[in-house]
């Protein structure tokens, strides 16, 4: 599988004719990869306690095996950094790649730069779970319970829509649409009905639909990780048929491309990250539409170099909204949704703007 990856991200042979072009992208991955790594770290020594950068990853170095920079630090300190900010800071890191690769897939297979990861019922179904998960009589936390239920739930929602859309051997996209965006209304109308009725749970379900990362610990780092890593590199492997698809579906046929395999196995993964994602953080909007159409703006649309840089660069702008949701009015934490929101709405309008002189 590794070796397929690497072929799949392979310079074509004729690159060298367009060298700039491509080693300019290359560069702006591997920073993106770096300033990945320091933004994780900043974002880690900021808070109502400010520690040091450089106490933060003598932190990180020491959980190295056989690293042992600074065996006298203060164990409050090494707890808030590892125990504390880390798991919130890798967790919306993962998130936001989700969120991000998704969402250039979603775009991709649509042909439509307005397209994000919750198009087809995602995040209906997941919030449709996660409600009945708060509202649940269970004797156990709904920590435990509300991510297992929102999975669920979305998966749940993306498998109707796919059984509703399918004709045949076939998956018309324009059908898929339409019947996501039904069903979602239709999801949508159950859950907020629930919400009216839940009385005393309101503000938890509010909270974890507008996207929270207040609860976060490594036990959801662990449970998440291997569903967005696989879902990543299984999208990763398709990028080279994601871009001939981008041309003609019947193009890509000619070619030998079995297209309505790589819709599906594209279809799946795309939700299966997504689901993983919005599981624990709730609905987190506008990732998906601003980080893979300003990758496509700044580096072109191929495909091999855009789902890299989204994946770093999702990951960068949703620390960076976390970090901000949480200290911008300190004590208190804003819902990282509406930080999204609040970025994604103005650009969002400009696509549409875009979009608009491109028809007329």
């Amino acid at each position: 599988m590794a070796l397929s990856l690497f072929k799949s991200l392979m310079i074509p042979k004729t690159a060298s004719v367009y060298p700039l072009k491509w080693r300019n992208r290359l560069y702006a991955l591997v920073a993106l990869v770096f300033l990945s790594v320091i933004i994780i770290v900043l974002a880690s020594s900021i808070g109502s306690t400010q520690v040091p950068f450089s106490t933060v990853w003598g932190i990180l170095l020491d959980r190295l095996p056989l690293v042992n920079l600074n065996p006298a630090r203060e164990s409050v300190t090494e707890t808030i950094v590892a125990d504390i900010r880390l798991p919130r800071v890798i967790l919306a890191s993962l998130v936001g790649a989700a969120l991000a690769v998704a969402g250039a897939t979603y775009q991709g297979l649509f042909r439509n730069p307005l397209a994000d990861p919750y198009l087809i019922g995602v995040a209906q179904g997941a919030a449709l779970g996660a409600t009945i998960g708060f509202l649940l009589p269970l004797r156990v936390t709904s920590l435990e319970v509300v991510p297992v239920f929102a999975f669920c739930g979305a998966l749940l929602a993306v498998a109707i829509v796919y059984s509703i859309a399918r004709v045949g051997k076939t998956l018309p996209i324009t059908t898929l649409i339409l019947a996501g965006v039904a069903l979602g209304a239709f999801l949508a109308s159950i859950t907020s009905y629930l919400i009216i009725a839940s009385g005393d749970r309101l503000h938890g379900i509010i909270s974890w639909l507008l996207g929270r990362f207040s609860l976060s610990n490594w036990g959801q780092v662990t449970a998440v990780t291997p569903y967005i890593l696989m879902g990543v590199a299984v999208i990763w492997l398709y990028a080279r048929p994601l871009n001939i698809i981008q041309l003609d579906e019947e193009q890509a046929q000619q070619l030998g491309i079995d297209v309505e395999r790589v819709k599906l196995m594209l279809l799946v993964a795309a939700t299966l990250i997504t689901a993983a994602a919005v599981s624990f953080c709730g609905t987190i909007g506008f990732v998906g539409i601003i980080v893979p159409h300003a990758i496509r703006l700044l580096w072109g649309p191929d495909y091999r170099f855009l789902l890299p840089l989204s994946t770093f660069a999702g990951a960068i702008l949703l620390v960076l909204a976390d970090t901000t949701a949480r200290t911008i009015l300190a004590p208190a934490e804003i819902p990282v949704g509406v930080i999204t929101a609040f970025l994604g709405a103005p650009f969002f309008l400009y696509l549409l703007r875009q979009k608009k002189r491109a028809i007329f």
